[in-house]
């Protein structure tokens, strides 16, 4: 408590307490995410332990608010619309919820008059048009064509189940790894399945149509279609782009059906995943919050991608015999020209 010192019978003076704690000034980070996201073990996991790494580094506070539902995640965006203007201390609002993307784009210019809070949008293209706010994109296209350049080394069917074909990292990552799939940089005939006359085949199963749908799903309807991919292709590989979603089916392909899997957005060491494709979103959101708090500020939108690092394709074999056959088929000068051929298609398709 204060201590109080009496001044004749006229005056009160207030002096404080040095032993009180004092409110805390540091800057705050604000996340939002899409309903239900957090918890999916990749992408928005990522960002999570990124913001904390950051602010601890850093010397921030964070909030980190996962709606239960697309009405609570709108109510998050209205609150931060009127808090923005009346913030005490500075803060930075993350919002890696593409589902609302009208909504936020509606609200986006209040961050005009706002002198102590700014924006910064995930996974999007677009600029926010008419706000301060910033806007970050990494494409997945090269890092997918990458993937999918070096799966027939050991696979000769991919089935891609995604969440739906809007959402832009989604359908890039889908354009991506059937382009790298259809190429052809090494010579197959030693592979098992080309011994056996099977052909190369890629397919995509959307478990959704509409943007931001299709990131979960019932248990049973992923082991359903697990099984029905077993029975219809010889020797399928599983490319799970739906986000927890995809967690879960990756889990049943280990665990119930013995399917093989691409790890997504993290590198996945089960023995079961023969390959992963990384999004170093966690480091990414990292830099966005340094640049934050640099003189400089955040760019108004930056781009990084495959030629950044930000993204990659790691390989970790299972068995003896498939380090052989891979370093066989694809030699050090292959590999190569693969990741310098996938960065020169991501840019082409980025422009």
């Amino acid at each position: 408590m204060p201590l109080l010192l009496l001044s004749g019978c006229t005056k009160v003076i207030h002096l404080p307490d040095p032993e009180e704690p004092q409110a805390s000034t540091a800057p705050i980070v604000t996340v939002i995410y899409d309903p239900g996201a957090l918890g999916d073990r990749t992408y928005n996991d990522l960002i999570y332990l990124g913001v904390e790494e950051a602010a601890t580094r850093l010397g921030l506070r964070t909030v980190q608010l996962s709606p239960k539902d697309y009405e609570e995640g709108i109510a998050y965006l209205e609150a931060m619309k009127m808090a923005v203007k009346e913030d005490t201390v500075r803060r930075l609002y993350i919002v890696a919820a593409t589902s609302f993307d009208e909504h936020l784009r509606k609200i986006a210019p209040v961050f005009n008059d706002a002198p102590r809070a700014d924006l910064l949008y995930l996974e999007t293209t677009k600029t926010l048009a008419g706000s301060k706010g910033s806007t970050l994109f990494m494409p997945y296209y090269g890092a997918m064509y990458e993937a999918g350049a070096l799966i027939p080394t050991l696979y000769p069917n991919a089935v891609v189940v995604a969440s739906n074909p809007v959402d832009q990292t989604v359908a890039e990552a889908v354009a991506g790894i059937t382009e790298g799939f259809s190429q052809k940089y090494f010579d197959t005939s030693a592979s098992w399945w080309e011994t056996f006359s099977i052909e190369r085949s890629l397919q995509t199963i959307y478990l959704a149509d509409e943007p931001g749908q299709g990131y979960s799903l019932p248990d049973s309807t992923a082991i359903h279609i697990l099984r029905d991919v077993i029975d219809e292709l010889p020797g399928p590989i599983l490319i799970p782009l739906c986000g927890g979603a995809g967690h879960r089916m990756a889990y049943y392909a280990e665990s119930l059906v013995y399917i093989p899997f691409m790890g997504i957005d993290h590198k996945n060491d089960s023995k079961d995943s023969f390959l992963s494709a990384v999004k170093h979103i966690d480091r990414a959101v990292g830099t966005c919050i340094e640049q934050w708090l640099s003189p400089e500020g955040m760019p108004k939108h930056q781009v990084l991608g495959l030629a950044s690092g930000l993204t990659e394709v790691i390989v970790h074999p299972r068995y003896t015999s498939e380090v052989e056959l891979i370093e066989q088929m694809v030699t050090p000068e292959i590999r190569e020209q693969i990741h310098r051929d996938a960065i020169k298609k991501e840019e082409a398709y980025e422009r």
